[in-house]
């Protein structure tokens, strides 16, 4: 675990319902799931399967959001069109990104890209981060996350 992430207090971003504050959800477990870009293939599976599990993530006492650098606009859409029950944080300027080190160099058609490595970080009710997940492949994660959090 990057050390830095152990020091992660708290944050306030622009999201889909305003103003998205960390401390502001004490006494609630938080997972937050960063991922590369709204309407595309595998950030769409990975959207509709923590949209399928919010009410069992909601009864396990567990805020999510989902992190991209894409815009309010952009997530306005992405969230109506699949029906996401959670807010969307827009980070266009690499605030999250940076802080949670999930920006990294892909390979895309042959080039190098620098872009959002799909991630997911776990805060306890306290506001600790407990878990991370790096590089993770989105069919079945969200389920991965649920049986996390159950066990807080």
């Amino acid at each position: 675990m990057n050390n830095s992430l152990n020091d992660i207090q708290d944050f306030t971003a622009a999201s889909t319902g305003g103003a998205f504050q960390l401390s502001a959800l004490r006494g609630k477990h938080v997972v937050l799931y960063f991922y590369p870009k709204d309407n595309t293939p595998g950030c769409t599976t990975e959207g509709m399967e923590f949209r399928d599990l919010a009410p069992q993530f909601s009864k396990a006492n567990t805020i999510i959001a989902g992190v991209s650098r894409d815009s309010l606009k952009s997530h306005d859409g992405f969230k109506a069109k699949l029906g996401l029950p959670y807010e969307l944080i827009s980070d266009p300027d690499e605030v999250l990104c940076e802080m949670f080190g999930v920006m990294k160099l892909k390979n895309m058609y042959g080039k190098q890209v620098r872009g959002v490595e799909r991630s997911t970080f776990v805060f306890d009710k306290n506001g600790k981060l407990v878990r991370e997940w790096r590089a993770l492949r989105a069919p079945g994660h969200a389920a991965e996350v649920l049986e996390f959090v159950q066990s807080l």
